[in-house]
């Protein structure tokens, strides 16, 4: 026999005392679920802000200059300016290259002198104003070239040599064939080669860059022969010259007989052919003149 059972008073109570902290604590879980969540996509979000700011923030490559300049100054004394470039050259800790110093005979032309130094990169504009002082500048040009990619090619390839080096030089400690020997030897020698190869570029390209180089033209503002030569001087000049001319003269004239001589057989053809010319010329010119005297006789 079936018996229902109906929950009336306090056990009504209960069960919706249950389910009401069972829907409590299954919000209560949400909940949390969502604030701790929260957080985690605050922090990737900070992160990602981080990480952009420092690609942004990275140092970019530092250019490796190579800097050359030029410049053309009049000035007053050659030697006073050729020694006033070495005296700054000295301030300005740099060194000289090459010093070519011309002085022309003509008495109109100016002495000149072509200067090479090199001077720190960071007093190159320093050191070309100090020369501007020398006199009245003509021209004036600075040009630049980057090297920084040949110089990080040139340091990698090096620290990939000198791997290389290490390796082969394990190979060779260990024992093996006199043939497996000798090719290892011979590899290394290659490798150490390029090695030194390399590392003379590198340091060519580092001083480069360290040290920029002037080219300095300086010209005199006047004549270096502008006084007029003495007697004696003057003598021996006109001697000179006229020694000069009589070889001159004579060789000329020993190259004319050379001609002549070479030339003598085509001269004479030539030679008889007008004496040929001028004998049927001057018979043509007897006929004609015997018949028209003639006529003047018949008529």
């Amino acid at each position: 026999m079936l018996k229902i059972y109906t929950f009336t008073g306090k056990p009504n109570f209960f069960f919706s005392l249950f389910l009401g902290s069972l829907i409590f604590t299954s919000c209560a879980s949400a909940s949390y679920q969502s604030d701790s969540s929260a957080p985690q996509s605050i922090v990737s979000s900070e992160a990602v802000k981080e990480v952009a700011q420092g690609k942004e923030q990275a140092p970019q490559r530092k250019q490796q200059l190579i800097k050359k300049a030029r410049m053309t100054v009049i000035v007053d004394s050659l030697d006073k300016s050729v020694d006033t470039v070495e005296e700054i050259i000295n301030q300005q800790k740099g060194y000289l290259l090459s010093l070519e110093e011309t002085q022309l005979d003509n008495s109109y032309s100016r002495p000149r002198a072509t200067i090479q130094m090199r001077v720190p990169q960071n007093l190159l504009e320093t050191t070309l104003n100090e020369l501007t002082k020398l006199g009245t500048v003509q021209n004036r040009s600075i040009s630049a070239e980057d090297v920084g990619e040949q110089i990080v090619d040139s340091q990698a390839r090096l620290s990939n040599l000198r791997r290389t080096e290490t390796n082969l030089q394990k190979i060779m400690d260990k024992s093996g064939s006199v043939k497996d020997i000798l090719n290892v030897a011979r590899e290394l020698s290659n490798v150490r080669g390029q090695i030194e190869r390399i590392t003379a570029q590198l340091k060519s390209l580092q001083n480069q860059v360290a040290f920029s180089t002037i080219t300095l033209n300086l010209e005199a503002a006047v004549s270096g022969t502008s006084n007029q030569p003495g007697l004696p001087s003057q003598v021996q000049d006109t001697w000179n010259n006229s020694t000069r001319s009589f070889g001159e003269f004579t060789v000329g004239l020993l190259r004319l007989g050379i001609w002549l001589i070479v030339y003598t057989p085509y001269l004479l053809i030539m030679v008889a052919a007008g004496y040929f010319l001028k004998r049927k010329f001057r018979s043509s010119r007897r006929v004609g003149q015997s018949s028209q005297s003639t006529n003047s006789d018949n008529s």
